[in-house]
């Protein structure tokens, strides 16, 4: 014997319920995605920081007189020889395989860079000790899929110089 159960009139509930849902979780999901490269983009602008201040720290100072070169080392340098090579996938304009971050993009400061780690200055018989740090800060513009507007990501990192 067959049993015919009673069903209730919900045909299309189903499809009412997914029409609701699956653009929220698709919206979600992009956004969880944005802000996971932006994360990714500030993790990169801060790892170029502190690779052009480890730069600058070592290269600095004594580093002049032991190279034998005199030469102290310049923005420009640390820009080139420390940022730029590690600054893959950093593009500031439409084609990402010609614009890369630039050298108005990085701020490289310091007390003296051809004072050792600590100094003193001796004004009107009065003997200061300093500790000379140096300053990089790199900024980049990031322009996120989707519509977002753009922002910038900016990173900072200080250490002694050390050589």
């Amino acid at each position: 014997m067959f049993v015919h159960r009673h069903r209730s009139r919900r045909r299309a509930a189903t499809a009412v319920e997914a029409a609701i849902v699956y653009p929220v979780v698709l919206l979600l999901t992009l956004g969880l995605g944005i802000v996971g490269l932006g994360v990714f983009r500030y993790q990169q602008v801060a790892a170029l920081a502190r690779e052009g201040a480890r730069y600058a720290a070592v290269h600095g100072g004594q580093w002049a007189t032991d190279n034998h070169s005199g030469t102290l080392t310049t923005p420009t340098d640390i820009c080139n020889n420390a940022i730029f090579p590690h600054a893959s996938g950093l593009s500031t304009g439409t084609d990402p395989s010609t614009s890369q971050l630039a050298t108005s993009d990085v701020t490289v400061t310091w007390a003296d860079s051809g004072q050792m780690p600590s100094y003193t200055v001796t004004v009107s018989g009065t003997t200061t000790t300093y500790t000379n740090i140096v300053t990089v800060t790199v900024n980049y513009r990031w322009a996120p899929a989707a519509y977002l507007p753009a922002m910038t990501l900016t990173s900072t990192a200080k250490m002694p110089i050390s050589y």
